[in-house]
């Protein structure tokens, strides 16, 4: 076997892009705004900043040291470091992007249809009615293959040519339209209460739902920031040596989370100015919800294309870093072309993401093995690895192309060995917890 010329990054603009766009995904404009919603507002927002900034980022640079250093796809990279071991860690990033892109696919394929019906107006008639339609069945079957085929398509071009490129157009054109609309949604009657709801944390709601808060603002950081799926290893695998990771990671949080922010900022005052609830509809909220308001609003079609293009954007950013995950892998370790190995992953991943679009309760469980399961024992088990197995080797790499300290770096690792994997376990026990339920709330949607 002849093993292929490896690729880098072009620029590190291009690095920092790609993976602001892989966080940058529904996770922030899907997700965020109605997680917020039926988490008590500015409480999960509360609860969600400090798992950013205390879990999620001390964990992206924990998945930064190892990508950069390996140069290698997240399962091989344990075994270039010498820790041929703890591979399975890296098997369990990549099955959780194979898995989450499966579903992710799915909604991706909701978005185009959203597109479509915002400048047709299909949806202004029933908003929920039309959802019913669209969520699940042969069609939504057909949009995922529509969705999987574009991210396919980016992946198939190369890091440089297809997935740097299209950030590069990606990113800046979902900070533009989500900017514009935000100002646009401040004008509207009534929108003041929608940001006192998002930015006014009540502090007795906060500690009464801690319980069920955590978890899901834990995995949604985690999802956000595309930690426990391999991306950020991946990604960090085609970086250059002397470029200073945590100030990378810092830019890519920081630009992760404004993104987040600014969603909620469009999607509360349009929800408050027509009275509706910010908890209501689930994992369909951001459609019905937001479709039925567009058809309220003047120039609905124009807005609902606006917004839900963005939400396409956002999509495909993070589901060609999903689809790079397990690509990188066989790129790395055979001599079949990327086209054709992306295209083959890309049908099993479809396949896989088949009866998720025959019905919103598969999808549900989909996304709850995900955000409780799959991701907080990847994250948890990555910890585990660079603040003991790894120690002195990750603190190196840490401070390579930086000005970063020795106690700054240590101070660091100690953070990574005790306060960021506790707040992880406890996450995924009480995830645990959650997913029994939603596994009863499943049986009882079959029978």
């Amino acid at each position: 076997m002849v093993q292929q010329q490896r690729e880098t990054w072009a620029t590190r603009l291009g690095f920092i892009l790609a993976a602001v766009g892989s966080a940058v995904g529904l996770g922030n404009v899907w997700q965020f705004p109605f997680q917020t919603g039926a988490n008590g507002g500015a409480a999960f927002i509360v609860v969600y900043l400090l798992a950013v900034f205390l879990i999620g980022f001390p964990a992206m640079l924990s998945e930064f040291v190892i990508g950069r250093r390996a140069e290698r796809n997240p399962i091989d990279a344990f075994a270039r470091l010498g820790h041929r071991n703890w591979k399975v860690v890296g098997v369990l990033g990549t099955v959780s992007a194979f898995w989450i892109l499966s579903f992710y696919s799915v909604v991706g394929g909701w978005v185009i249809r959203y597109v479509l019906g915002s400048a047709t107006g299909a949806y202004f008639s029933g908003s929920e009615a039309y959802f019913g339609a669209i969520a699940a069945g042969p069609e939504a079957v057909g949009f995922h293959a529509v969705f999987m085929a574009l991210t396919v398509g980016v992946v198939a071009f190369g890091v440089t040519d297809g997935i740097e490129r299209s950030t590069k157009l990606m990113v800046p054109s979902i900070v533009l339209l989500l900017g514009g609309l935000a100002v646009w949604a401040g004008t509207l009657p009534g929108g003041a209460a929608g940001y006192a709801y998002y930015l006014s944390p009540d502090i007795d709601a906060l500690v009464s739902n801690l319980g069920s808060i955590l978890p899901a603002a834990v995995g949604q950081a985690f999802f956000t920031l595309s930690l426990g799926m391999g991306a950020m290893i991946t990604y960090a695998s085609y970086l250059g040596r002397d470029d200073s990771l945590p100030t990378d990671g810092g830019t890519i949080v920081i630009l992760n989370t404004f993104v987040g922010l600014l969603a909620g900022l469009v999607v509360f005052p349009i929800l408050f100015s027509l009275g509706i609830d910010p908890g209501s509809g689930g994992l369909g909220a951001a459609f019905i919800t937001l479709a039925g308001a567009f058809a309220q609003l003047p120039a609905g079609r124009l807005l609902g294309v606006a917004f839900f293009v963005v939400l396409l954007l956002a999509a495909l950013s993070s589901a060609i870093s999903l689809l790079e995950v397990v690509t990188s892998y066989l790129v790395d370790n055979t001599d079949r072309s990327r086209r054709s190995i992306a295209v083959a992953l890309g049908l099993g991943i479809f396949l896989l993401g088949v009866p998720s679009a025959f019905g919103v309760p598969i999808l549900a469980w989909y996304n709850a093995v995900a955000y409780n399961l799959l991701l907080p024992l990847s994250v948890l088990a990555l910890l585990l690895f660079v603040g003991w197995v790894d120690a002195g080797d990750a603190v190196a790499e840490l401070r390579r192309g930086t000005g970063l300290s020795e106690s700054g770096a240590v101070a660091w690792l100690w953070f990574v060995r005790t306060v960021v994997p506790l707040g992880v376990l406890v996450t995924l026990l009480l995830g645990l917890q959650s997913l029994a339920v939603r596994a009863g709330l499943l049986a009882e949607a079959i029978v």
